[in-house]
């Protein structure tokens, strides 16, 4: 342990490791010793709420952006040598004749269009371009958990949640356990939110039913599954099941370690459900053993930061809305005193 320890630390540069563990206190919250304690099993999962939906969903675009794999036709009126069919590739990049390579990844049909035009302007005069879509690649969902078809699905616009969930398929009736409850999306390594399912299927309350964004996870777990969360610079950032005994470093090892990005002096344990949070440097796991290596709660999120402070600030308004960037950083800023 000691040597996988050393390994996932050796990227911190020696001046910002700190020499002891130290607490982040939150507003109005007792000392971290009485937030976190042996954990119990349970089936305890904070739904976000409607307006947090809301803004979760905002960030999805309802217009399509072009992506890798994307099969798109270019046509260049009176100019067929420039016309032709077209795959983006894995840069995001296609190959005009004359304008060379383009970046249209990311982009809409019009804008992809505007900037080809750009390009040819040098060559031709008042060149009309049109850019349609033969086949869509872009809009991937991935799918995980009790779901028939679990894996990648591809849609033509940004899916709804209930497209999602339809096109992997109900669960297999294994036991009386398999249903439907709650979904957790994760969206890049910062964010994850749980989704109330039986709001959404039993009730009929479509505010639930919320735009995904391309790449976001969809994880439904068994009714019993109680997870934790690993998310940030790691290896392979996640959800991962909350066994008995699991502590702090349990979890952290099973997601692989910081990676070379991260800056493993500013790591935080999360308790949402008690508004708590703990920070300490890694490092402090080799001198102060298990004083610091916490046992973990259905619920907790381990954060590993990349290198800067406001990225943690960041992070912790996702996680924990109502504190301030300010208090964090004060809080972080003496922590390092």
């Amino acid at each position: 342990m000691e040597k996988f320890l050393k390994r996932c630390f050796r990227y911190v540069p020696i001046a910002v490791v700190l020499s002891a563990c130290s607490t982040m206190e939150l507003p109005n919250t007792p000392r971290h010793t009485e937030n976190f304690v042996a954990a119990e099993k349970g089936d305890r999962v904070s739904y976000v709420d409607k307006a947090a939906l809301a803004e979760f969903e905002a960030e999805a675009d309802p217009v399509y952006r072009l992506g890798e794999g994307d099969h798109i036709s270019l046509q260049v009126w009176d100019r067929p040598e420039l016309s032709g069919k077209h795959i983006i590739g894995p840069d995001g990049q296609i190959s005009v004749p004359l304008a060379g390579a383009l970046k249209v990844a990311a982009m809409t049909r019009e804008e992809a269009a505007q900037g080809i035009r750009a390009k040819l302007n040098s060559f031709y005069t008042f060149p009309i371009i049109s850019l349609g879509v033969d086949q869509y690649q872009g809009n991937r969902v991935t799918v995980l958990g009790r779901v028939l078809s679990p894996g990648i699905l591809q849609f033509d616009r940004p899916p709804m949640l209930l497209d999602v969930l339809a096109r992997a398929g109900s669960l297999p009736l294994l036991d009386k356990q398999a249903t439907l409850t709650r979904c957790a999306i994760f969206r890049g390594r910062e964010k994850i939110i749980w989704v109330d399912l039986k709001r959404l299927l039993s009730r009929g309350d479509l505010e639930y039913n919320i735009r995904l964004k391309p790449n976001d996870l969809v994880y439904i777990p068994d009714s019993s599954d109680t997870m934790v969360y690993v998310m940030g610079a790691v290896a392979r950032p996640g959800a991962y099941r909350l066994t008995p005994d699991m502590s702090y470093l349990d979890a952290l090892a099973q997601a692989g370690g910081p990676n070379e990005d991260a800056e493993p002096s500013t790591i935080s344990l999360y308790r949402p459900g008690r508004d708590a949070v703990q920070t300490f440097p890694y490092k402090s796991l080799l001198t102060e053993g298990p004083r610091v290596n916490y046992a973990l709660e259905e619920g907790d999120v381990i954060y590993v930061p990349k290198r800067g402070l406001a990225e943690v600030g960041y992070v912790m308004r996702q996680l924990l809305p109502g504190i301030s960037f300010m208090t964090f950083g004060a809080s972080a800023a003496a922590a390092k005193k």
